[in-house]
């Protein structure tokens, strides 16, 4: 490593093509006031100001998240970021009943993915492009402890989040006990499961994809309906969320189209 190059000063290509960033106390209120599409606000400093910004921003129920001065930095790539910083959501989230709207206007059967804790941007783009592609409703994801739509999530989807809505809701649980009341089969990705090709994903059904490391949330897992499962041959008992979430939607295409 350069000498001159400390850990604190090391830029990241992720942080030097980042143009969804809006930093400094007077412009993220600004932001905050206007109609503009912000996914999370970053404080780092105290007072009356972090209080009046934190405040506007939970009023528009945008999240929230208090860091220190070394990860702002590393968020604002300057060091001229005054203790506040709000990144610019890439596209407009939606809502659980525009997603149920969409297979109301089709004549069809629900399809839904929802991801449980996917906090790798580029797994969520990947999931969002496939579910795209696989003609999926909707994705709804986590407030907390997720991904969300940020400037790698939309290149990683290359441009599917344009196209497929996406609801960023603040409990999953209460969510889907909610979709099933609108007569929707919850799917859990489980190693416990059945496997995936013994299962009947016919009818309205919602795909619940877990975390990269830990699958599903105990409570999530204790809300769906089945557990379905990939078989594993190898060495290696798990594949990247992205990977597995894509042959699970294929699936379920399959079987939906017969």
């Amino acid at each position: 490593m350069d000498k001159n190059m400390s850990p604190d000063n090391i830029i990241t290509d992720e942080q030097e093509e980042r143009s969804d960033i809006i930093y400094g106390k007077n412009p993220v209120i600004e932001a905050l006031k206007s109609d503009m599409s912000i996914d999370t606000v970053y404080l780092s400093g105290q007072g009356a100001v972090y209080s009046k910004i934190s405040s506007l921003a939970r009023d528009r129920q945008i999240v929230v998240k208090n860091v220190n001065d070394m990860k702002m930095r590393q968020i604002c790539n300057t060091i001229a970021h005054q203790g506040a910083a709000a990144v610019c959501a890439c596209a407009q989230y939606s809502t659980v009943e525009d997603i149920l709207d969409v297979s109301r206007k089709k004549g069809s059967d629900p399809f839904i993915i929802i991801c449980d804790e996917i906090e790798d941007p580029h797994n969520l783009g990947a999931i969002i492009r496939t579910a795209e592609a696989a003609g999926a409703d909707g994705i709804i994801i986590p407030k907390r402890r997720s991904a969300s739509l940020n400037n790698t999530v939309f290149k990683t989807s290359a441009g599917a989040a344009s196209w497929i809505p996406v609801a960023r809701v603040p409990n999953l649980a209460s969510v889907i006990e909610n979709l099933k009341k609108e007569n929707i089969w919850i799917y859990g990705t489980d190693a416990e499961g059945e496997i995936y090709t013994n299962v009947n994903f016919t009818g309205g059904i919602a795909l619940v994809i877990g975390s990269e490391g830990f699958g599903m949330g105990k409570l999530i897992k204790e809300k769906c309906d089945f557990l379905v499962s990939l078989p594993m041959a190898g060495q290696v008992n798990s594949l990247n969320a992205s990977v597995a979430a894509g042959i699970f939607m294929y699936e379920a295409v399959r079987q939906r189209k017969k």
